[in-house]
């Protein structure tokens, strides 16, 4: 091995520090602008600090929920649009943990990429900053890790973290008040959210449609800029919801559909009956089902079909929980009911109807 005369540097390798402090100090302001009660979210420290006697709870258990974007992450490379991958990161994670009746209290990332590309980098923290400013948690921290060698010039990867907290008598599902009658509410998505992005790729590819190009299904705007809507965010809404009325129950409707996140919150012996004729199959998923030929089955059970989130609650409380997720901004109805369970104890979605376009 030949010697250089100055000897190797860390930046020789591909690594450069310098871009690395210069990103920190460009997220700063944003992490300052998510401070909630319990911490502050000034950068730079080792770890993150969080009171929970200062945000108010008295008997919490806490919650916690990781998550990325998955191959979304390549349709923002590809279309050059990363503004709006930070908030899908932390709609995965809050999303999910709201469901158990958590409130979210702080969140931290980590950012990969082969080589550290400030403003691409700024662009996605800045949109992390505001999922959690939108869901009341505070960005405590994280990760951002320069590997060259390991992805490929332009490539990155994102992970999140999530941690909130519940009082002891609130957790959630509350799986022994559920019983047959129960209504289901489904809340409307925004689009694809961040699952089936696999498949959504293959079609855009096998298609040869290009992301720039106006996309089939929203003339207005872009292929890509449509399928990278943002996941929706449901946390103060359904944190709204369930101090109010007496939810009995949430399911996160991500990778596996309807089909298969439902009944991961219903008890053995209850079935979820769904009517598909409830809501319109948003423009987004009619195109993906008709460009791919895509049976039903394999659309429930890959995409949310355009409901985001569904709520349990007794039937007399069922109007009322749509008229207050309506007053929170939500698009918000009855999808169906819980039905005593067929064939086995355990839990599963019976369909009636059809998926219908808008």
């Amino acid at each position: 091995m030949t010697q250089r005369k100055n000897g190797y540097t860390y930046a020789d390798a591909g690594v450069d520090i310098d871009a690395g402090e210069s990103l920190v100090e460009k997220i700063k302001p944003l992490a300052r602008a998510t401070r909630r009660k319990g911490a502050d979210a000034d950068l730079g420290g080792f770890g993150g600090l969080f009171d929970l006697k200062a945000a108010g709870f008295r008997d919490p258990i806490l919650v916690s929920g990781t998550d990325g974007v998955g191959t979304k992450l390549k349709v923002a490379i590809d279309s050059n649009i990363h503004d709006s991958v930070g908030i899908d990161l932390v709609a995965m994670c809050v999303n999910d943990i709201v469901v158990q009746g958590a409130e979210p209290l702080f969140f931290l990332d980590y950012f990969a990429t082969g080589k550290l590309h400030v403003d691409q980098a700024a662009q996605v923290i800045a949109g992390i900053a505001e999922g959690c400013r939108q869901s009341g948690c505070a960005l405590v921290g994280g990760e951002t890790a320069e590997m060259p060698g390991l992805y490929k010039s332009g490539d990155y990867d994102l992970a999140g973290f999530a941690v909130g907290a519940v009082e002891r008598d609130a957790v959630l599902p509350r799986l022994d008040a559920m019983k047959a009658g129960d209504a289901l509410i489904g809340l409307s998505s925004s689009g694809v959210h961040s699952n089936g992005f696999s498949l959504v790729r293959r079609l855009v590819e096998d298609g040869k449609f290009s992301y720039d190009a106006p996309a089939p299904f929203a003339r207005e705007m872009s292929l890509g800029r449509a399928l990278l809507a943002p996941t929706r965010l449901y946390v103060k809404p359904m944190l709204s919801a369930i101090r109010a009325l007496p939810v009995t129950g949430m399911a996160h409707i991500t990778g596996g559909g309807i089909t298969d996140n439902l009944p991961r919150v219903l008890p053995d012996g209850l079935d979820a009956e769904v009517d598909l004729s409830t809501w319109a199959l948003p423009p987004v998923f009619n195109w993906l089902m008709r460009q791919g030929g895509i049976a039903e089955t394999e659309m429930l059970r890959t995409f949310n079909c355009g409901i985001g989130m569904i709520v349990v609650i007794a039937a007399e409380h069922a109007t009322a929980l749509v008229e207050h997720l309506t007053r929170e901004g939500e698009s918000a109805r009855v999808i169906g009911r819980l039905v005593p369970g067929e064939g086995s104890a355990e839990a599963k979605v019976v369909y009636k109807g059809a998926l219908k376009a808008a």
